[in-house]
């Protein structure tokens, strides 16, 4: 969870220190829906690994997205565009708060939010790297729980997300099977708490 809303959220050149930024606000434009799976690793500052996770992701602009960890824990995520569910399937536990204090200026927001990025980052271009051409952003307000991002972008749009927090902790998540604007069905971001779950409201 904590790596979707600080993301998964989101979820896809003029000159070369433009490429990148120029590469993420044409896939904001242009990518209404997406869908994609994921691998995601949490290492700490020394680059120990602390947890490592697979699922999939979904999302519709503006405000919606769903994302499914799978192993090695079940949890469902969805931003339904007024409220974010947190389902736990372990404890049977649903957690329930409004979706703007939840998303603020987090990683989701750049995959699930409006266009205009440049409002809640400073976005700064890496160039090439390992195949994909980098930006970062750091987050304009000081309460987000990430002090940088980076995405990288490559043939299949973004296919990289890093993000680091205040405490040297760095979450990579890696997507793959990216597929944009997919046709999604409304049902997707909408969210039923399970029979007999404990439901919590922040």
């Amino acid at each position: 969870m904590r790596a979707l809303l600080m993301v998964l959220s989101c979820l896809a050149c003029a000159c070369a220190s433009a490429a990148s930024i120029d590469t993420l606000k044409g896939f904001l434009q242009q990518t209404m829906t997406g869908k994609a799976r994921f691998a995601q690793i949490v290492v700490d500052k020394n680059l120990k690994q602390l947890q490592q996770a697979t699922g999939t992701m979904q999302f519709s602009r503006p405000g919606k997205f769903r994302w499914e960890y799978e192993k090695p824990y079940e949890q469902v995520i969805v931003g339904d565009g007024t409220r974010l569910w947190v389902y736990d399937k372990d404890l049977n536990q649903v957690t329930v708060r409004k979706l703007d204090k939840a998303l603020g200026g987090s990683p989701a927001a750049l995959l699930a939010g409006s266009n205009e990025i440049e409002k809640a980052y400073d976005l700064t271009n890496l160039g090439s790297q390992e195949g994909l051409e980098w930006l970062e952003a750091v987050p304009k307000s000081r309460e987000n729980a990430f002090e940088r991002i980076r995405l990288g972008f490559g043939s299949n749009g973004l296919e990289t997300m890093e993000l680091r927090d205040q405490f040297g902790q760095a979450t990579v998540i890696k997507f793959a099977s990216f597929e944009r604007n997919p046709k999604l069905s409304p049902e997707v971001f909408r969210f039923v708490p399970p029979k007999g779950a404990d439901v919590i409201t922040e």
